[in-house]
Order: C-alpha cells, then sequence, then structure tokens
C-alpha cells in the first residue's frame, strides 16, 4: 500500500509491489485484470509525470479524489479499484480486530465452558452495544413474558 502513497512526489512508486498487492486479492482481479494491471499501472505513472496536481498530496484519499477530479479514475481503472482497495483495507482490518477485541472481553476464563451458541449472542451483544442500550428492560420483560406461560411475574 506504501506504493500508493503519493508523499514525496511517489517516491516509493513500485509497479512489482502494486501488481504483488492486487495479486493478493483474487477475488476483487481476475486473471485477465491481473495481465493488463500493469499496463495500466504505467499509464498512470505517464499521467501523474506530466500533471503538476498530482505533486502535493497528501495520501492516497487525496490520490483518490485527484483521480475523480481528473478524470484518471476512467483512464485508469485498475490502478483505481487498487487505490480504493488500499483505502478500504484499514477500515475493514479494524472492525474485524474490534470484533475479536469484544470477543476477548466477552469469553473470560470463566467463560471458557460456555456453549458456542450462547457465547455467539454474548459476542453480538458485545459488538451491537450501542443498539441494545436503546432497548428499554420493560419491552424485554413483555417479549419474554408473551413466549409461553410462566408460574408467575417477572418484575
Amino acid at each position: 500500500m506504501s506504493c500508493l502513497n503519493p508523499c514525496n512526489w511517489f517516491s516509493k512508486f513500485d509497479p512489482s509491489k502494486i501488481l504483488a498487492f492486487a495479486e493478493m486479492y483474487p477475488d476483487d482481479f481476475t486473471t485477465q485484470e491481473l495481465g493488463t494491471l500493469l499496463g495500466d499501472i504505467e499509464s498512470f505513472r505517464y499521467t501523474i509525470n506530466d500533471d503538476d496536481r498530482f505533486a502535493n498530496l497528501n495520501g492516497i484519499s487525496d490520490l483518490a479524489r485527484l483521480m475523480v477530479e481528473t478524470e484518471t479514475h476512467s483512464s485508469c481503472p485498475l490502478v483505481y479499484r487498487v487505490v480504493k482497495l488500499a483505502l478500504v483495507l484499514p477500515v475493514t482490518t479494524a472492525t474485524v480486530e474490534i470484533c475479536f477485541s469484544k470477543l476477548k472481553l466477552v469469553k473470560t476464563y470463566l467463560r471458557n465452558g460456555m456453549d458456542p451458541e450462547y457465547l455467539n449472542n454474548v459476542r453480538v451483544c458485545a459488538v451491537e452495544q450501542e443498539t441494545f442500550d436503546k432497548v428499554k428492560d420493560d419491552d424485554v420483560i413483555e417479549r419474554f413474558q408473551a413466549m409461553r406461560k410462566k408460574r408467575g411475574q417477572i418484575y
């Protein structure tokens, strides 16, 4: 991803590393697209060398924005797809990290023997805590009472 960083006039720009990055995502790039990606990268290289607007960018998000403004995303669509993938990747990774972090809090030493289905339900409650905070206790009690007849009332 650092090969796409536009800082210092794309000083770390390396077509082979960009191609290797794309190859790590076979669901996003077909074999045929990977074959044409190198040509797309070279076309992109000539475009950025001829346009001074690409000189003072601060990050990959600025690069994506400028590619759309200059319509480079149309002339180099595979490079633009790699740039979008590089932008989305940290967000998706963080989401997974958050879920595992919450699971670590839920699955304590005392709960190691818990049923996997129950553990999954507790994990969902922990991850979606903001949503569950909006649910009123009385609504839960009424729903539980309506499920089937109980011996007594829940208060």
